[in-house]
């Protein structure tokens, strides 16, 4: 009996399984009468196509957007994309196989024309329709809402009828009430679709209540139902509070990613600044130096994009704390205590460092290229979205920040960083080694620059000018926010990030810098030790 069973059961998944290859066989010999088909003869190609389902989106996508070929040399149909050198990185349509790039002189384009391409959008759409996962389904009626024919309007009145997922009847009712209110007469419909409406910040929504409330050139409502125009003017008016709201937040984030920014740059300043009391203007180079280490680790990792950013930072942080220490051992020991002399050293330092780079790397900017993980945005509604880097970068400089604090909090180099810079003769005197914790915390210090040029190789391109941009923004930073201040340091680099983003649009970018720097000018002659002095021995 159980070997009856047993065997019942081989039979029936091995029924599947060539049930399997014969309908992928069968997709793929259907594909095969595209090559040498005739223009007229394609839709009834395509429309055999369809019963692929979404086995053949790829090949019918790639066929709307004009990039299905066949290559010559064995007939294969193939997603063909250009490279930068000229020849074409191919994908098998139907395995997604990827193939070897060829020249283009060995490929022939699948040709489509307009009526070809108003039955590949229907065909994608039903597919997409009836597909298993929520979010595709999702997506079609989405692309839907802009492109409202008749046929579209049958289509997704047959899916509301088998929709089970919230979100997606969600959008679906949301469609059918846009088509009410263009296309309906009726009173109690198209109010009844305008409740469907209230709330939605779908662009197509604001665009169409606006139509709704437009005026002819006599000043009198194009609307000529008085119920309609004056509901959808309370709609319209709700739904403009939120999308003033939300782009309110949008200035805040990206004045916090600005701020974040500044706090990376300026918590290195602020340390070495701080303790030492050296103004360094070669701050900006350390940065510098940073984002040229996250190219270089980039280019020894190729096969490994995803992952090198990961491996640059610390890289960076060494690089960019060995040559600090090495400025500092070489050049800062031998002028304590004279800041003039410091400031003339390190910005000729910054312009040795400059001309180096340009002799390794050329003058040319670089770029360097962002993992997936770091690519698009997150979108919180059809308004706003925080794009990925920008919100990486804020928790990064975040967690420096906080790590930075344990270091100096909880560990002996902290300890012994806060007594050198409280009192540089009692530190000396109680047998703390006052050069040893200079040259780390010089090291520390621009080694927190390195992790920020790596920060800002995912925002900008890498080039020798890039941290000259950085450098007066970030002194602001940390004069606005109390030298050797860390916790004024994250106040004033937030504060000003999210002043420039405020300020910019009004007054533009260049107008704004300057009316933040007067601001910080007029403020340290009121508070100048800034928003948070150091306190006891330390402020002296």
């Amino acid at each position: 009996m159980i070997k009856h069973i047993i065997g019942f059961m081989l039979l029936v998944v091995t029924a599947v399984a060539s049930a399997t290859d014969v309908a992928e066989t069968d997709l793929r010999q259907i594909s095969q009468q595209l090559v040498g088909a005739k223009l007229k003869a394609l839709p009834a190609v395509v429309k055999q196509l369809e019963a692929g389902g979404e086995s053949a989106l790829p090949l019918l996508e790639a066929m709307l957007k004009g990039r299905l070929y066949i290559r010559k040399s064995d007939k294969l149909i193939v997603i063909a994309e250009r490279q930068d050198d000229g020849d074409y990185a191919l994908v098998d349509a139907l395995s997604a196989e990827s193939l070897e790039a060829s020249p283009k002189k060995r490929l022939k384009k699948v040709k489509v024309n307009n009526r070809l391409r108003v039955q590949l959008r229907e065909i994608i759409a039903r597919v997409t329709l009836s597909s298993e996962d929520p979010k595709i389904r999702e997506s079609a009626v989405r692309n839907m809402l802009n492109k409202m024919s008749d046929r579209n309007l049958a289509l997704l009145t047959k899916a509301k009828d088998i929709e089970t997922d919230k979100k997606v009847l969600a959008v679906i009712d949301l469609a059918l009430a846009i088509n009410d209110v263009n296309n309906t007469n009726s009173q109690a419909l198209r109010l009844a679709a305008l409740e469907v409406m209230d709330g939605s910040l779908e662009p197509i929504v604001f665009n169409t209540l606006s139509s709704l409330l437009a005026r002819d050139d006599a000043g009198n409502n194009i609307e000529a139902d008085a119920a309609v125009h004056a509901k959808a003017q309370k709609i319209y008016d709700r739904i403009q509070q939120k999308i003033d709201f939300y782009e309110l937040l949008e200035q805040v984030f990206f004045g916090l990613s600005l701020g974040s920014v500044l706090l990376l740059i300026a918590t290195g300043l602020a340390i070495t600044f701080g303790v030492m009391g050296v103004i360094n203007m070669a701050h900006g180079e350390l940065i510098m130096i940073g984002a040229y280490t996250a190219y270089v680790v980039q280019l020894l990792m190729p096969n490994s994009l995803e992952y090198s950013i990961l491996v640059a930072i610390p890289v960076a942080f060494l690089v960019a704390g060995a040559v600090g220490v090495i400025i500092e051992r070489c050049v800062i020991r031998f002028l304590q205590g004279r800041p003039l002399e410091t400031l003339l050293a390190t910005f000729g330092i910054s312009l040795i460092l400059q001309q180096t780079v340009r002799s390794i790397f050329s003058p040319l900017n670089r770029q360097v290229s962002s993992p997936s993980w770091l690519s698009g945005s997150l979108e919180l509604n059809p308004i706003f979205s925080l794009t990925y880097n920008r919100l990486y970068i804020l928790l990064f400089a975040l967690l420096v920040f906080f790590i930075l604090q344990l270091v100096l909090k909880r560990t002996s180099l902290g300890l012994h960083v806060r007594a050198v810079s409280q009192n540089r003769d009692m530190a000396k005197a109680i047998g703390i080694r006052t050069e040893w914790v200079d040259a780390m915390t010089f090291g520390l210090g621009s080694g927190i620059a390195g992790i920020a040029g790596v920060a800002l190789s995912q925002l900008t391109n890498v080039g020798p000018n890039l941290g000259q941009a950085y450098i007066i923004d970030s002194f602001m930073v940390v004069v606005f926010g109390g030298v050797g201040n860390l916790w004024g340091t994250l106040v004033g680099g937030f504060s000003l990030g999210v002043a420039n983003k405020f300020l910019e649009p009004v007054t533009g970018a260049v107008l704004a810098n300057i009316v933040v720097l007067v601001s910080i000018i007029l403020f340290i002659q009121k508070r100048p030790r800034g928003l948070f002095p150091q306190k006891g021995r330390a402020a002296g």
